[in-house]
């Protein structure tokens, strides 16, 4: 165990299995977050319907961990944040985001997604925390995209205007760099044009940088 990531050496397949496993499960439990804000059945169907997810509820904590799930890794060091709030696909928090991006030193990435009605701020708007956490996210992938992963020190956002529920784009880069320290930078971008921006810094953490000091070679790669 590294600062909670976990090195499992799952054969590629056996990672495909499980991904093809997991993730319709997840989507389900997604579909079901947004039926239970917009369901207008009536009261009978409502208490049936919770006696029943309370029923698989019961049945699926039969087993499961004591804890979060962490970030698991590979031989080739490339980690799988399953559970994260934002990307994780065995979390149905997550819209989820899949991002993508060109090897380069800018670490420019962006990212396609669809956020309805569970992350509703204002009437038709995404709330601001959800913008900012997309945001930090997609930072923090860039700065891992250009060879400069770390964690969050500071997030600063600029709201311009209201960001509507719907199809949004979001894209980050890399400004500049300094030691440990990495500048990040992006914004998303709605129907009418940019709505939020964000600039971040985010610092490489004291265990991976004792690791790669040491020369070990089995540092996960935990923001690519």
């Amino acid at each position: 165990m590294t600062g909670g990531f976990t090195r499992d050496d799952l054969s590629e397949d056996e990672v495909a299995r499980r991904a093809a496993l997991y993730g319709p499960f997840t989507a389900a439990v997604r579909e079901l977050v947004d039926v239970t804000i917009r369901t207008t059945v009536d009261d009978d169907e409502i208490r049936r319907a919770q006696a029943e997810i309370e029923a698989v509820t019961a049945r699926l904590r039969a087993r499961q961990l004591p804890g979060a799930l962490g970030v698991s890794y590979g031989p080739d060091g490339r980690g799988r944040p399953w559970g994260n709030t934002v990307v994780g696909l065995r979390n149905p928090v997550a819209p989820p985001l899949v991002t993508e991006h060109h090897p380069s030193a800018d670490g420019r990435v962006w990212c396609d997604f669809h956020l309805g009605a569970p992350y509703e701020g204002p009437p038709g708007l995404v709330h601001g925390g959800v913008s900012a956490l997309v945001l930090d996210q997609m930072l923090g992938e860039s700065a891992g995209a250009g060879g400069r992963p770390g964690m969050t020190g500071t997030l600063t956002l600029r709201y311009r205007q209201g960001t509507p529920l719907g199809d949004l784009r979001a894209e980050a880069w890399i400004d500049r760099v300094d030691g440990i320290k990495t500048w990040a930078k992006g914004h998303l971008i709605g129907p009418d044009g940019v709505t939020v921006e964000a600039e971040g810094v985010f610092i490489l953490p004291r265990w991976a940088r004792d690791r790669i000091a040491a020369g070990d070679g089995d540092t996960p790669r935990f923001f690519e």
